[in-house]
């Protein structure tokens, strides 16, 4: 689906963790999360199969352990790779469903928000196809904000950061071409007023990796 009709349903996280207008393209790369644990970490990412280029079927292949390596070379380095994250945004604005929010996806890696550690455990991942080099299309940003929306519905997330704050050193998306003002500037137009206050905080600096 491409969530960007002004006259489609608005998007919304059933009591299951799915996005019922995400295309489900279901990933065996997750796991329960703790009991009891608050989920409420926002985590946003870049991702392109092979790198810098769009539109192909590999990012939904690599997330469902269908991979073709012998597609490109770059996929060779790809084999041993088990991740997953819970929603990947395509350069149109389409929406994909991976893991439902209520377990965790593999997306994160080695990690650090604040004084938590493992980021898995109690975030949420969203993929943005695209590169540190390139800007993000109209639709991505419009899609995202409607997600990051029914994300804060479904679950009060306390915070929004990016990878490259909570794996510094180690990744670098969403990367300089993502517009941070923007994403909060457009999720708050969307919002009624008053609601608008209540927005997760935007921590876009590197957090301290514990040894």
């Amino acid at each position: 689906m491409v969530p960007n009709n002004p006259a489609s349903e608005p998007l919304r996280i059933d009591a299951h963790g799915w996005c019922p207008q995400a295309q489900q393209l279901r990933s065996p790369n997750c796991d329960a999360r703790g009991a009891g644990t608050a989920i409420d970490l926002l985590v946003i990412h870049n991702i392109s199969l092979p790198p810098q280029q769009y539109g192909g079927p590999y990012i939904a292949q690599l997330f469902t352990n269908t991979l073709d390596f012998e597609a490109d070379p770059y996929f060779d380095q790809l084999r041993a790779l088990r991740v997953s994250s819970h929603f990947v945004i395509r350069r149109d604005g389409s929406l994909q469903q991976f893991v439902s929010t209520l377990q965790r996806a593999w997306h994160a890696g080695i990690s650090q928000f604040g004084e938590r550690s493992r980021c898995n455990d109690f975030s949420i991942g969203i993929e943005l196809e695209g590169c540190d080099v390139a800007p993000f299309s109209d639709l991505q940003y419009a899609c995202l904000c409607q997600l990051s929306h029914a994300l804060h519905q479904a679950h009060r997330l306390v915070a929004v950061t990016g990878h490259q704050h909570i794996a510094p050193g180690r990744k670098t998306d969403p990367g300089p071409c993502f517009d941070w003002p923007r994403y909060h500037a457009q999720w708050i137009a969307g919002m009624p007023g008053e609601a608008a206050t209540a927005l997760p905080l935007f921590v876009t600096v590197e957090q301290k990796t514990q040894p």
